[in-house]
């Protein structure tokens, strides 16, 4: 099968089928999307070698599991032991076995073929279009901070990063709160927003230091935390969902003085995001800038990291 595999450098290989193991199901991926994630790795995040890609829509084609077969699903990403301590509190996305689909030990989506197990599967309705449900894995992202954390009508919350994955989280959070903002640099992507009704904010306006109760940093920079632990309340919350390769020295004194929260969020649940893009709760068009063939992968990715693009989609 062809695959797009990251080695000394990125390039499109043929490659052989993945061999799925007890209780997986072989998928034969449709869409994959291109993520922040996917380009740190390509710069040294994780030291990951293989096939990248983790968000993918798929039809499984072989499994144990005869009711999964011919299903188009997608697939949560962490793949666990169920044996180590984490798994047994209930903690699986922190196994500490655990392999990540593209980012740890396990090839990824941009490939015609992968395996996960089937506990990881979710089916997909059948009125979500392929290239809506390929964002179920960061739209889970935006709701894992509703796990996380409680946010109240009169919260104040500000979202860092008008980004692909700032855009879902200002789409998941805003009916939660009535002020919340969402802060970018690019204006094109800013309008994006406000037609969605969302209140937004260039990255140099003047806004109001130590005043929201919560601050999401999607600025995928490293700076972006800094920026964060100057808009938050003393004694608010920050929520970080930046992963970055660039080494970062943190000056630990205003989180300290100011008794400020720091929450790391990463993978969250599929339901209520496939339920989200089905009703219509997120609207995911607007943000899909261009789409490539399998073929094209390499240009593919090197279009996600431009400034002027969105979200790259890969059709298989």
């Amino acid at each position: 099968m062809k695959a797009l595999v990251i080695e000394d450098e990125l390039s499109l290989e043929e490659v052989p089928m993945p061999i799925r193991g007890p209780g997986e199901s072989l998928i034969r991926v449709l869409t994959a999307g291109v993520c922040n994630t996917d380009l740190e790795i390509l710069k040294g995040y994780m030291g990951f070698k293989g096939i990248l890609g983790h968000e993918f829509v798929g039809v499984v084609e072989e499994s144990d599991n005869k009711q999964l077969v011919g299903q188009r699903v997608v697939g949560e990403i962490n793949c666990v032991c169920h044996q180590c301590d984490f798994c047994q509190r209930e903690m699986p996305n922190h196994c500490s076995n655990r392999t990540v689909l593209g980012i740890l030990d396990r090839y990824g989506a941009f490939a015609e073929y992968l395996t996960l197990p089937d506990e990881n599967l979710h089916i997909v309705p059948e009125a979500l279009e392929d290239d809506a449900a390929v964002f179920t894995e960061p739209v889970a992202a935006a709701h894992r901070i509703l796990e996380q954390i409680s946010i109240e009508k009169t919260d104040k919350v500000i979202v860092l990063g008008a980004g692909k994955l700032g855009q879902l989280i200002a789409q998941v959070l805003n009916p939660k709160c009535k002020q919340l903002t969402c802060v970018g640099r690019n204006n094109w992507k800013l309008e994006i927003l406000k037609d969605l009704g969302i209140h937004v904010a260039a990255e140099d306006s003047l806004l109001q230091r130590h005043q929201a109760d919560v601050v999401v940093d999607a600025t995928g920079v490293y700076q972006g935390f800094t920026r964060a632990l100057e808009l938050v309340r003393p004694e608010g919350t920050v929520v970080l969902k930046t992963t970055v390769t660039h080494p970062t020295a943190l000056e630990m004194s205003l989180p300290v003085i100011n008794e400020v929260r720091v929450i790391g969020s990463r993978c969250g649940p599929f339901r209520p995001a496939l339920e989200s893009l089905m009703l219509g709760r997120v609207t995911v068009g607007p943000l899909i800038s261009e789409t490539y063939e399998l073929k094209d992968g390499v240009r593919a990715l090197e279009r996600a990291s431009a400034r002027e693009v969105m979200k790259v989609l890969i059709h298989m």
